[in-house]
């Protein structure tokens, strides 16, 4: 499983939030709080964009407009209901699905269709190997990881980010929780509705949910 403390260059971000040029043009003086957002969640961020939309450049525009929202609109999203953490994940997940929409392949018949980078299918892929290896002797029993691919692609969305973010990208549940901005327990709970429905699609007994701290 992935840890988050590995090195990988390709998700490595600036140091400043300046150093986006996101606001080039416009005089602005980062908030203190702002700046230790930014350093305590941008990667994690720009490590799920990634993930799910398999390009890291698409990944790092994604980060780069979120942060610009978030620069221009800070005072606001500290009021937010369930706090900045909740409000950047939503505007996250949304940006990732606007740049999905926008950019759409056409088929030969003139209908529009996602490509390879398909958030599902992409992100899924990674999914499937991640949870082979956490659940390696649950899931021996299979005879393809197909049913495992399809069972994952189907999980309800804040499940599937979970998934991502846990057995992917391996934070454990507190920092699961931190980036997503809901508790650790919704985390958990989520997780486990999560395996459930893996289990019963597979029809295996996948055990006891264990923590992955």
């Amino acid at each position: 499983m992935t840890t988050p403390e590995e090195s990988d260059a390709q998700h490595t971000l600036p140091t400043s939030f300046e150093e986006l040029n996101a606001l080039q043009g416009i005089h602005y003086e980062m908030p203190e709080s702002l700046d230790a957002f930014y350093r305590m969640y941008a990667r994690p961020q720009l490590r799920y964009a990634t993930t799910v939309l398999g390009d890291i450049k698409a990944a790092k525009a994604v980060v780069r407009r979120l942060y610009t929202h978030l620069a221009l609109n800070w005072p606001a999203v500290l009021l937010e209901e369930g706090g900045p953490e909740a409000y950047a994940w939503r505007i996250l997940k949304m940006r990732v699905e606007i740049h999905m929409r926008m950019n759409l392949t056409a088929t030969a018949d003139g209908r529009s269709t996602a490509p390879a980078g398909n958030a599902r299918t992409v992100a899924a892929h990674d999914a499937v190997r991640a949870t082979l290896e956490s659940m390696r002797k649950q899931l021996a029993v299979l005879d393809s990881p197909i049913g495992l691919y399809t069972a994952i692609t189907e999980l309800p969305e804040r499940q599937f980010d979970v998934m991502i973010l846990q057995y992917v990208l391996g934070y454990p549940s507190k920092q699961v929780a931190n980036i997503m901005g809901i508790s650790a327990g919704t985390v958990r709970t989520h997780r486990r509705l999560a395996r459930k429905r893996i289990a019963t699609k597979l029809g295996i007994d996948l055990g006891d949910d264990e923590e992955k701290e």
